[in-house]
C-alpha cells in the first residue's frame, strides 16, 4: 500500500503539472515537519519515498544564510544533490548560492556537518545520474523539460570530518 501510494507520488512529480505543484509547496511543507521531528521526518520522504536532507548555504547575491530541504542522495560520506529544479527551464537557486559559496551545512541521513560542495563532472557525473534515475525515474522526465544541457550535479564532502557525527541538531 505504502509503496504503491510512493510510486502514485513520484510519477505525479514528474508531470509538468505534477512537478508546478510539488516545486511550490514541497520546501513549504517539508521543512517545518523536518523541524518539529527534529529531522526524523519530510513530508517527501513519506509520500514519495526519497531521502530528504536539509541544505543551508549561503546566498550568491543576499549573502545570508538559506536553509532548504532536498532529495540527497547518500554515497558513503558523501551526499548527492540534482539541480534539476524539477524541471523547469533554470538551475534552483541552491545551486547558484553553491557554486558561489560552495561550503555549506547539511543535516540528514543520520548525520549533521559542514560540507563543501563541487559539481560532479565526466563520468563521476554519469554515474551519480545514473543513481539519481534508479532513485527516482521522474528525473528522465525533468531531463526532457530542462533546457540547456544536462542538469547539474552537486557532490557535497564532509569538510574535516564534520559529516559523521550522528547528533543531529
Amino acid at each position: 500500500m505504502f509503496g504503491a501510494l510512493q510510486r502514485f507520488v513520484q510519477r505525479t512529480a514528474s508531470t509538468r503539472a505534477g512537478a508546478w505543484l510539488f516545486a511550490r509547496t514541497a520546501h513549504r511543507l517539508d521543512l517545518p515537519l523536518i523541524r518539529l521531528s527534529k529531522g526524523r521526518y519530510s513530508l517527501t520522504g513519506i509520500l514519495a519515498g526519497l531521502p530528504v536532507v536539509t541544505l543551508t548555504a549561503v546566498g550568491a547575491r543576499s549573502g545570508r544564510p538559506r536553509t532548504l530541504p532536498l532529495v540527497g542522495i547518500p554515497d558513503g560520506e558523501k551526499v548527492v544533490l540534482i539541480a534539476s529544479n524539477f524541471g523547469r527551464p533554470h538551475h534552483p537557486a541552491w545551486y547558484h548560492n553553491l557554486r558561489a559559496n560552495p561550503e555549506a551545512r547539511l543535516t540528514g541521513h543520520g548525520r549533521a556537518g559542514t560540507y563543501m560542495a563541487r559539481e560532479a563532472a565526466g563520468a563521476e557525473r554519469e554515474r551519480y545520474w545514473g543513481q539519481a534515475i534508479d532513485l527516482y525515474p521522474g528525473y528522465t522526465a525533468y531531463q526532457a523539460r530542462a533546457e540547456g544541457g544536462a542538469i547539474p550535479v552537486m557532490v557535497l564532502t564532509p569538510k574535516d570530518g564534520e559529516g559523521a557525527r550522528t547528533n543531529l541538531e
